[in-house]
């Protein structure tokens, strides 16, 4: 098996983000997963805060970032105030049949999608 070009030990900052694009460009709709665990994928698993950093500035790459699927350890909307509106993260999940109720993830180990799991190593 080829390693996966996603992973790597010693990565810059602004390949760091790309990575952290590229992962959150394969959640699936209808699924979530948290900040530490694209860290820990991407091999960084100390890094959950720059993963949320990374997904803070998605707005601004050219392509849609479906940043509105990562949401932190416990499933909590702790990155909605980056979205425009005060529900819109909210909204955006629920359209995709994720159900939120006081800024939280019902049933999040039922949508939580972990890319250690989910994607080859």
């Amino acid at each position: 098996m080829e390693p996966n070009p996603l992973k790597s030990q010693s990565i810059s900052k602004s390949n760091f983000f790309e990575r952290v694009y590229e992962v959150t460009l394969l959640i699936p709709e209808g699924r979530v997963t948290s900040y530490g665990a694209i860290a820990r994928y991407l091999g960084a698993s100390r890094s959950a805060r720059m993963v949320g950093w990374a997904l803070n500035g998605s707005h601004t790459k050219p392509n849609f970032i479906p940043a509105h699927r990562v949401v932190n350890r416990v499933g909590l909307l702790t990155g909605q105030h980056h979205f425009p509106g005060c529900d819109t993260m909210q909204q955006m999940l629920e359209a995709e049949g994720v159900l939120v109720e006081n800024s939280k993830v019902i049933d999040y180990q039922k949508h939580f999608w972990d890319p250690a799991t989910e994607l080859l190593l």
